[in-house]
């Protein structure tokens, strides 16, 4: 017990300090890190810096990876993009190991006491992001402190320097890494737990190369896990990554461990823990060099391996949403928006519909309408329940504010779906019961749909563009709709007073005027969202 509970104990502080040093740089990058995603194009070198700098931030490659999967499968990424996407993960991840073989240990207290104090003090959001980064980072090194004085006994072991002596069989040292890996479900605590180790001279470069290339192999199993119940892209980015850090090891175990290991041995030859954090970098460095030019065949090898058509996109999935996604918050929100604008255009395709279905008493497109409405509906079910998952992750209070506007926005997009639904409702009954409408009631009906229609399509481009004036444009349309409203009802009534218009249809009519005039008050509500972003901003 002296030695498990010291070891797990810094284990965890390792874990959990890694997770809020990782979470506060996420945070401080915020909308950087989004912009740095969407600035991903074909170019596959591109991809590899993506992914090297987003793992950095984040310090997780199995988390990128994961992220990557729930990009492929939300269709923001294609396969040819994630892999270079991938392979720069993989060149990300080594900066942890990097930083631990530093040694930190003595400045790790006061680093902790000093995040502390200006997390405390500070009102700023980006300094409380950064106290955050300040208090994972001591927390990290104080865990590798623990972890190294736990097993400091172990050195005196006989049964255990034998049990390390098993592990110079390459075979035996990459199955230990894989396994380690998978149970702890990250390459970097691994490495850090190897790096421990070598701390306290109980292991050198022969064993923990080989244990290196399992902690490779093994980082690619939550991406697997993952990509379970995907699309069948997604699955294969999964194996990409497999397939790339399969295809690395055995190109090191047969032809360039050696040459790496005597580099590193003569850059630090007394520091080990050094030598680990190098032959890790070198690894992934040489390994992208010698499959990057390749990485087409990788795609083609993951197509192989996972055979078939791509599922085609239904409008009633969720598009642009994944879970996986999560773990970024800042590039979670920007595709929130993208899910809801794309709902947005779907609820105002179907109020074109119900309009024209009402006045060209048209059957198939009131059909159309009742069953595009059943899609609005778990369309917005969808998306809400994401949001409410995303409001659980570490969000600055701008975030929190964003997601709390984004239901509201959901929910006023819903209700015009809602509308429409009504007006087609009502169309049935004119079909039903075969009422006419005069000439001047078509033509107001006509104006005011196609005013509807126009605020509607200028608050989801304003909310989409987060465009201003087109924001204003829907206050003044919104204002317009109103006043037509009550004049074409005061018309329509006086027709009822002289009998010049049928009694039932008449009815029909002001209820048309009801359900516009509340799809113009839910435009104005997106609206104004835009318009007070812009008041904030002063």
């Amino acid at each position: 017990m002296d030695i498990a509970l010291p070891v797990l104990g810094g284990l965890g502080l390792f874990l959990y300090g890694m997770n809020i040093m990782g979470t506060g740089l996420e945070k401080a990058a915020g909308e950087r890190l989004k912009r740095l995603i969407e600035l991903l194009t074909n170019n596959r070198l591109m991809g590899v810096i993506v992914g090297a700098v987003v793992t950095a931030i984040i310090q997780s490659s199995s988390a990128t990876t994961v992220m990557v999967v729930g990009f492929v499968n939300a269709g923001l990424m294609t396969l040819p993009q994630a892999a270079g996407v991938i392979m720069g993960a993989n060149i990300g991840t080594t900066v942890t190991a990097q930083l631990i073989a530093f040694n930190l240990t003595d400045i790790a207290p006061f680093a902790v006491a000093l995040g502390v104090a200006i997390y405390l003090v500070a009102s700023n959001k980006r300094l409380k992001s950064v106290a955050e980064v300040l208090i994972g980072f001591g927390i990290l090194f104080i865990g590798m402190d623990m972890m190294s004085g736990g097993l400091k006994p172990l050195a005196n072991n006989p049964v255990f320097t034998s049990i390390l002596s098993g592990l110079r069989d390459p075979v035996l040292g990459i199955l230990v890494g894989l396994g380690l890996t998978t149970i702890l479900q990250s390459s970097s605590a691994s490495i850090g737990l190897l790096q421990a180790l070598a701390s306290q001279g109980l292991v050198d470069m022969q064993i923990a190369f080989p244990i290196l290339f399992g902690d490779n192999i093994g980082t690619t199993t939550t991406a697997l896990i993952s990509s379970i119940g995907t699309n069948k892209t997604a699955k294969r980015a999964a194996v990409v990554h497999f397939m790339f850090n399969l295809i690395g090891t055995i190109i090191f175990m047969f032809g360039l461990r050696y040459p790496i290991e005597a580099i590193v041995t003569r850059l630090t030859p007394f520091d080990v823990q050094r030598q680990i954090a190098n032959a890790h970098t070198l690894f992934n460095l040489v390994n992208v060099v010698i499959q990057l030019p390749f990485a087409n065949l990788l795609v083609k090898m993951a197509t192989k391996l996972v055979p078939g058509e791509v599922e085609e996109a239904e409008e009633i999935r969720l598009k642009y949403l994944d879970a996986r996604i999560l773990e970024t918050p800042s590039i979670a929100i920007g595709q929130a928006i993208k899910e809801v604008t794309r709902m947005a255009q779907i609820v105002k395709n179907n109020l074109e519909l119900a309009c024209r279905a009402f006045i060209e008493k048209n059957e198939k497109l009131i059909e159309e309408v009742l069953n595009q409405e059943v899609v609005i509906n778990k369309l917005e079910t969808g998306i809400v329940e994401y949001l409410i998952q995303l409001s659980k992750e570490p969000l600055t209070g701008e975030q929190h504010s964003k997601i709390t506007e984004l239901i509201n926005v959901v929910n006023d997009i819903e209700r015009v779906g809602d509308h429409s639904e009504n007006i087609a409702e009502l169309a049935q009954e004119i079909i039903r019961d075969n009422l006419p409408f005069s000439d001047t009631a078509i033509e107001e009906m006509n104006i005011i749909t196609n005013k509807s229609l126009e605020v509607f399509k200028y608050a989801v481009e304003s909310y989409r563009e987060t465009d201003f004036d087109k924001a204003r444009n829907v206050v003044k349309l919104e204002e317009e709709i109103d006043e037509l409203e009550k004049e074409y009802r005061s018309n329509h009534i006086d027709r009822l007073n002289k009998q010049t218009c049928n009694i039932h249809s008449g009815v029909l009519f002001l209820d048309l005027l009801s359900n516009l005039e509340r799809v113009s008050d839910h435009s104005l509500n997106i609206a104004l969202y835009v318009l007070d972003g812009l008041k904030n901003k002063k």
